[in-house]
């Protein structure tokens, strides 16, 4: 890893160049090449429930690259607002934020391989109208052949070697690294990705030069080009598309990082102002706090641009989320209370000649932020005193931070009483240097949580505030039947499948599970089968304490042991028959007896999560 904020160590010879510059340089260059700029759509994705916020240039020109007509035409080109939230505890290092724009040109059948890696060169590397990068520090990736398709791209490789790019510094990569598929349907294809040297004179000469390079971030990805030119059905790849599209993909941020020779995204004009203010206001030096700051600042100005407020839900949650990070880390800098506003003013000036309407919004997104600190400050003085207190107690009994824990009790009395989000306990845990085991922990959490609705008769309509999972009697139903058809799938695929990931709610069960291929209909009836006949015999659900070493000899089944204690609590199916259809282990809640699940259990839907990962998702009907 680099040191933070080094200047001009890896700038090109051509002058310093803006973002507003380049970001106009880009629609001009394919502007010039036959492209219609069109405008950035919504972070908030119309007529696709599957994603909160738009994550990719092309996520909106889908419907086109499955070849509805654009009114623009054939070949397209703009700056797409993106947020992306998954890597949330990276921001603060070189590269990670969640708002940026991704610039991006598309061709709907209009050229393909020849032309996309022809002008994405040019563009880099032409002094007079693209970047005027030194073509030596550039150096690319290739598809190599995976499961989907087995031949390499040596026609993307030829193309590379005649505009310049010395054969070792093109790589062949195996896998899907160099793969783009919007899932089990549709269009898709390989992918070319450009990298550059921001150190400057490292000279790399093999793969595994390259690879460690990457790793270290001394080789940064500034670009990709994806062929989509297959078609996927049912999770395979069936054939070629009439019509072979190309979608490009550039991001300014890193871009600009690499023009104005920084080696990270803060030090870039596009931060500069909010930085300035964040060290005017602060107390303390911590550039990750100030980065973390800036860059949810900046992303909450975009998200209530494009209608989000904050809530305990969808998209308003994520905002609601940052903007309480935001506060958190603003008072680890010293910062006063209320400035977070002042910093959010810094944003709208800096994008308001490229997104006029930020400044016309201007008052609704400085109201938005200024409640929601408020809301936030009102219980955050109490819930911290709380927490330490905690901490304070377990350092008097002698634990140490090995073996500190924080139990779901505490964890329930912090978000009941002082309105604490679960994963505001985790953030807490982590800057204290605690050991975070969030699956147990958050399991542990919803027990309490169904303890506290049994004894208040809450009703079994009541969810978890702060966008938890709840643990309503249709949810607490379908808990159970989940791991029924865990075990189910067990039985009929083989001991092979664990649970790699699951989400419930009153609606359905989705379930994520490892194994290498498609789940045939037959064998998911035989699942759901196995499932309604033990709901139908009516078989106790039991807890099992045992010590978590005797559990795994038993071959109870379980995702990270390594999160739970030495003593765990098993979840045991036993019919009085004495057939055993499930034990496991869990902190979740569970029915009392499989008869207490209404409804037969169906599976509605099975497709391919990630490599080696299946998704299920199931319903009660």
């Amino acid at each position: 890893m680099h040191p933070q904020g080094t200047g001009s160590r890896c700038a090109p010879q051509k002058s310093i160049m803006q973002s507003e510059e380049l970001r106009q340089r880009f629609l001009d260059f394919f502007e010039k090449r036959g492209h219609a700029i069109i405008p950035s759509a919504s972070l908030v994705p119309e007529n696709d429930p599957s994603v909160l916020f738009t994550t990719a240039g092309m996520q909106p020109l889908v419907p086109y690259l499955l070849g509805q007509p654009h009114p623009k035409g054939n070949k397209l080109v703009n700056s797409q607002k993106c947020v992306r939230t998954q890597d949330i505890d990276e921001v603060g290092d070189n590269t990670h934020d969640t708002f940026f724009e991704m610039l991006g040109n598309w061709s709907l059948g209009a050229y393909f391989k020849e032309d996309a890696i022809k002008w994405s060169y040019e563009f880099l590397t032409n002094k007079e109208e693209g970047l005027g990068l030194e073509p030596s520090r550039l150096y690319v990736t290739v598809f190599g052949g995976n499961i989907e398709v087995k031949e390499r791209d040596e026609e993307s490789f030829e193309i590379w070697k005649s505009v310049g790019i010395p054969q070792d510094h093109i790589y062949f990569i195996e896998g899907y690294d160099n793969w783009w598929s919007p899932g089990d349907n549709g269009p898709c294809g390989t992918d070319t990705e450009m990298f550059y040297d921001v150190v400057g004179g490292l000279n790399l000469k093999s793969k595994e030069e390259f690879q460690k390079a990457d790793e270290e971030q001394k080789v940064v990805e500034i670009w990709n080009d994806v062929f989509m030119e297959y078609e996927k059905k049912d999770g395979k790849v069936v054939g070629k598309l009439k019509q072979k599209n190309v979608d490009t993909g550039a991001g300014l941020e890193r871009l600009l990082m690499v023009m104005q020779g920084k080696d990270n995204v803060f030090d870039t004009d596009l931060f500069t102002k909010t930085i300035e203010e964040i060290n005017n206001m602060s107390s303390t030096g911590d550039a990750r706090a100030e980065r973390i700051v800036a860059d949810h600042i900046r992303t909450a100005v975009f998200m209530i641009l494009d209608g989000v407020t904050p809530s305990n839900t969808d998209q308003g949650y994520i905002l609601r989320r940052l903007l309480r990070r935001a506060v958190r880390y603003a008072d680890n800098l010293g910062i006063k209370e209320g400035m977070l506003s002042q910093l959010a003013l810094t944003v709208i000036d800096k994008y308001k000649n490229v997104y006029p309407n930020l400044f016309k919004k201007k008052d609704k997104i400085v109201n938005e932020i200024t409640k929601e600190e408020e809301k936030f400050r009102k219980t955050l003085k109490g819930g911290l005193k709380e927490f330490k207190r905690l901490i304070h107690i377990r350092n008097e009994k002698g634990f140490t931070v090995e073996t500190m824990e924080i139990s779901g009790k505490d964890f329930f009395n912090l978000f009941q009483t002082y309105g604490f989000p679960f994963e505001m306990v985790i953030e807490e845990m982590k800057l204290a240097g605690l050991p975070v085991y969030e699956e147990g922990m958050r399991n542990t959490f919803n027990a309490e949580m169904k303890k506290h609705q049994e004894l208040s008769r809450s009703g079994a309509e009541q969810k978890f505030k702060g966008g938890l999972a709840d643990t309503s009697e249709k949810t607490t139903m379908l808990h159970t039947t989940t791991h029924l058809m865990l075990a189910g799938l067990r039985k009929v695929l083989g001991d092979h499948v664990h649970q790699a990931g699951s989400n419930i709610t009153q609606e359905r069960t989705r379930f994520d599970f490892t194994h290498p291929e498609k789940v045939s209909r037959e064998d998911l009836d035989k699942v759901e089968e196995y499932v309604n006949e033990a709901v139908s015999k009516k078989c106790p659900v039991v807890i099992e304490r045992m010590k978590k070493e005797d559990a795994q000899r038993q071959g109870v089944e379980g995702s990270f042991w390594e999160k739970y204690p030495d003593e765990v609590d098993v979840y045991v199916v036993k019919c009085p028959d004495g057939t055993v259809y499930s034990q496991e282990l869990c902190g979740g809640p569970h029915v009392k007896n499989t008869g207490d699940i209404k409804g037969t259990f169906h599976i509605t839907k099975e497709k391919a999560s990630s490599a080696g990962v299946r998704r299920i998702k199931g319903a009660l009907e």
